[in-house]
């Protein structure tokens, strides 16, 4: 059975792109390198209302690519998978 997670109002459920260890041409690349802590969406809320009940969309579709913050988000285990929810 597979199972989908569905992120609610203006959340979005990202799925972290680990870089590569090795360049194009071969070199190895040390793991103390400093590492962008980007990702790929996954899943898209709906959105949130404001004030007046007014609708606003998340401008984030899924595929995207988005940078995450380091100590940002919480971290959810679907299946194999690690993921970060954010807002």
């Amino acid at each position: 059975m597979a199972k989908r997670l569905i992120p609610s109002f203006n959340r979005i459920l990202v799925e972290k792109i680990i870089p590569p260890s090795k360049t194009n041409s071969g070199i190895l690349l040390p793991e103390k390198t400093p590492k962008l802590n980007s990702g790929k969406v996954v899943a898209v809320g709906p959105g949130a209302r404001d004030r007046d009940g007014k609708h606003i969309p998340v401008n984030l579709k899924e595929g995207d690519t988005v940078l995450l913050p380091e100590y940002g988000g919480t971290e959810v285990k679907l299946g194999e998978k690690e993921l970060v929810l954010c807002f």
